[in-house]
């Protein structure tokens, strides 16, 4: 991801480009907000997951997850201790300050962090 500095700098050309154009100051704004969002949703968090049991998200066995922001649907790659899995934004959640992101137990299997219940991983 860029600087912050490049993207406010992008995000001034922008807005002075839309008002010279004559488009409305609420379409850039819109702009803005996409923009943001993209860069948002394309970065790396790290933090502390863990994995629940309950519920009937997704298909039995499906590797699924529970995050805050991410769209529901879109694929996420979450890395712990040299694994990496891939699995689908099914629910909102953890609730729990300091967690990231809970998986279902299929994808806390494949990374093998059931013994460990919470562990810190990286998620993209």
């Amino acid at each position: 991801m860029p600087p912050r500095a490049e993207l406010i700098g992008a995000l001034k050309l922008v807005c002075r480009g839309r008002q010279q154009a004559g488009v409305p100051l609420p379409h850039s704004l819109l702009i803005l907000l996409c923009f943001f969002a993209l860069a948002f949703e394309a970065r790396a968090e790290i933090g502390l997951a863990s994995y629940y049991g309950y519920g009937n998200r997704g298909e039995r066995g499906e590797m699924t997850c529970a995050h805050r922001t991410r769209s529901f649907g879109s694929l996420v790659t979450v890395t712990y201790s040299g694994r990496s899995i891939q699995c689908r934004v099914a629910d909102r959640g953890p609730f729990i300050r300091g967690r990231i992101i809970d998986l279902s137990v299929k994808a806390a299997r494949a990374l093998g962090m059931m013994g460990a219940g919470v562990v810190r991983v990286s998620v993209e």
